[in-house]
């Protein structure tokens, strides 16, 4: 699956009203903000670590700063953008309190999707295989991912209410990107959330 073709990226746009300031954390190539640009007028910056990908980002036409998420969002003030962009990040990230935190700083909205380590197929590649899982959503092996934290959708939840987070809206997809109603931590193979601040 391309990257402007993310079933994530489907949900994200739905959420994102014309001519909104979005800041896309971990851009990659910019494919995100590229669309939003395009379909909605959306105005914003991305950030991104990895050299490659601030070329591509650039060459896609985005604003982007070469940054590393882990030493926070210092560089913009509180309450830039109406939403902030972690898409298939957080699980890559070691301070996850301290960038959701700057999320909500930065954002009327954080916006964040994850794969869920719960989905079945890859419970039962642990059961029947007794090896990590490797899936579309999941997409490494366990010697060469980025990624340093596996959780659940239950998971990010409880991790929501204890940091006093609103959750506004989820959508839970299967690994076709269809949307998933009943069972969302047993049958969704990525979660997409739409947090604000309570009160």
């Amino acid at each position: 699956m391309s990257n402007a073709n993310r079933s994530d990226f489907d949900v994200i746009a739905g959420w994102v009203q014309p001519g909104e300031r979005v800041l896309d954390l971990g851009c990659g190539d910019g494919s995100l903000l590229k669309r939003l640009m395009n379909e909605r007028g959306a105005k914003g910056y991305g950030v991104e670590l990895e050299t490659d990908s601030v070329r591509a980002a650039i060459a896609n036409g985005i604003n982007v700063i070469q940054g590393n998420l882990e030493e926070g969002l210092a560089g913009f003030t509180d309450n830039a953008f109406e939403h902030v962009v972690l898409s298939r990040t957080l699980q890559t990230v070691r301070n996850t309190q301290g960038i959701l935190r700057e999320m909500m700083r930065v954002g009327r909205e954080a916006v964040v999707s994850f794969p869920n380590f719960a989905y079945w197929k890859n419970q039962l590649s642990l059961i029947e295989r007794g090896r990590m899982p490797v899936s579309e959503d999941l997409p490494y092996q366990w010697y060469d991912s980025p990624n340093v934290r596996f959780f659940t959708i239950k998971d990010f939840e409880v991790l929501c209410d204890d940091m006093g987070f609103l959750i506004r809206d989820c959508r839970v997809l299967d690994e076709a990107g269809a949307l998933v109603k009943e069972e969302p931590n047993y049958l969704g193979s990525l979660a997409v959330y739409r947090l604000a601040r309570r009160g």
